[in-house]
C-alpha cells in the first residue's frame, strides 16, 4: 500500500487479516505494528487532526464503553485501565510512549481514515511518539501524537510522489466529483487519489482541481508525467 490508496472496509479487513475492525484503536493487531482508524468528518465521535504539513497526526483516545449504567460515555474520563486493572487501548498506547521515552523503538502504527461510509483511505505508517492527558469539556482525555515514519517519507521521494498527504476535505470533494471511479477507465477497484500535476513538479495537494481518482493501472502508467 501507498499513501492515499482508496480501499473498502472489507479490503481493509482483508489487508489486516481480520474478520472485522470494530475498534478505532488496535494495539499490536499485527506483531510488527498497531492499527488505528481515524476520522475528520463532522460527525466523527473523536477529535482527530492532521497537522504540521500533514505529516503528523493528533489522535484522540477512546471513551469508556457504553453500558446500561453508562448512557453517555462523554461524561466520563477516558480510561487508562479497565475495572479489573488491565490496560485499555489507551493504556497500551500510553505505556508504549513511556517505553519510547526510555529509549525503546517507537510503536509503528498503520493509519486508515474514513472518508465516507464504506470508503477508507490509507494514511501511511506512523510512529507513536508522545501523548497528553488533558482536560477537555470537563473531563480528561488522551491526545496521542503520531509522526510519519522516515521510511514513508523516503519512499515517497524515491517514487517521485508528493510528501504531503491530500487533505480529507479535498478527498471528499474529489470522490463526489469523480463518482468514486477512475476518471480514465471508470474502474472501481484499486483506486488512488492522484495529482494532475505531481507535487514534485509544483502541483498542489490542497486544491480539488489538481486531484483526481485513478485506478492502480493508470496511476502507474502515468508515473510523474504531466498529462
Amino acid at each position: 500500500m501507498i499513501k492515499d490508496d482508496i480501499i473498502s472496509y472489507r479490503k481493509m479487513c482483508d489487508i489486516e487479516n481480520v474478520q472485522t475492525l470494530q475498534r478505532g484503536m488496535n494495539f499490536r493487531l499485527n506483531p510488527n505494528y498497531s492499527v488505528i482508524l481515524m476520522s475528520q468528518r463532522k460527525n466523527a465521535p473523536y477529535t482527530d487532526q492532521i497537522i504540521e504539513d500533514e505529516l503528523k497526526i493528533i489522535y484522540e483516545g477512546h471513551d469508556i464503553p457504553k453500558t446500561k449504567d453508562i448512557d453517555n460515555p462523554k461524561k466520563y474520563d477516558q480510561p487508562l485501565k479497565t475495572k479489573t486493572g488491565k490496560l485499555t487501548e489507551n493504556g497500551k498506547f500510553v505505556e508504549s510512549v513511556n517505553n519510547y521515552k526510555k529509549g525503546k523503538m517507537p510503536e509503528r502504527i498503520r493509519v486508515y481514515e474514513k472518508i465516507f461510509p464504506g470508503v477508507w483511505s490509507y494514511r501511511g505508517l506512523f510512529n507513536l511518539i508522545d501523548y497528553q492527558h488533558i482536560i477537555s469539556e470537563d473531563r480528561k482525555v488522551f491526545r496521542f501524537e503520531l509522526k510519519l515514519t522516515e521510511h514513508e517519507i523516503d519512499e515517497t521521494i524515491l517514487l517521485k510522489q508528493r510528501s504531503r498527504i491530500i487533505p480529507t476535505e479535498v478527498k471528499m470533494e474529489v470522490w463526489k466529483r469523480d463518482g468514486g471511479k477512475c476518471v480514465i477507465c471508470k474502474a472501481t477497484d484499486e483506486l488512488h487519489f492522484d495529482h494532475d500535476i505531481p507535487y514534485s513538479k509544483g502541483g498542489s495537494s490542497i486544491t480539488v482541481e489538481n486531484v483526481k481518482i485513478l485506478c492502480a493501472r493508470h496511476n502507474l502508467s502515468k508515473s510523474d508525467k504531466i498529462e
